[in-house]
């Protein structure tokens, strides 16, 4: 089973340090380790479920007076890894879920329990960078499908506590549209 699995630090040498513990400790690939807004670090593994849980466990272990967030999502959906990378693409656009969330490693939770939840496509998964530390995720689907989801994603127990706000608009005015695509 592939998992993915992550920690965010309120340090960047703690990341780092945090990173090459993970990597030391598991067969795991890096997928992302980089700097984000408000002098966070970012350290995200994939691999194996047990692999990737060890690894976060370490670099948790390492980190731990630092550490802003974690996670290990098994199973983890194919669209959140495409919205993570970007490389998501949507051609119709019914009603807009968005999530705002306090750190990186909960955004990447919602929108992988959206996708789960529900019938719906990821827009977009930002991480972190010009927004002060915080997240969003924007999906999109029909009304019932992304209430759903936003539903789903507001009473995870992984996110309680760093979910700042959702918003579900039914039908977007066409600029809006354009400025989000």
């Amino acid at each position: 089973m592939y998992a993915l699995g992550l920690i965010e630090t309120l340090s960047i040498p703690a990341g780092i340090e945090g990173g090459d513990a993970m990597l030391k400790a598991a067969q795991v690939d890096l997928v992302l380790a980089q700097s984000v807004c408000a002098g966070k670090y970012i350290v995200c593994v994939s691999g194996e479920v047990a692999a990737v849980r060890h690894a976060v466990e370490a670099g948790v272990a390492c980190t731990e007076t630092m550490l802003v967030d974690s996670f290990v999502i098994p199973n983890v959906h194919e669209k959140a890894i495409a919205a993570i990378a970007a490389a998501s693409w949507v051609e119709h656009i019914t009603a807009i879920g968005i999530l705002e969330t306090f750190s990186l490693a909960a955004a990447i939770q919602c929108a992988d329990c959206c996708v789960k939840a529900a019938e719906v496509d990821l827009i977009e998964v930002r991480l972190g960078r010009g927004l002060g530390g915080k997240s969003f995720v924007l999906l999109t689907g029909e009304v019932a499908a992304v209430r759903a989801a936003v539903a789903a994603a507001e009473v995870i127990p992984e996110v309680a506590g760093m979910l700042a706000r959702s918003v579900i608009i039914p039908s977007p005015h066409p600029d809006l549209i354009n400025a989000l695509l």
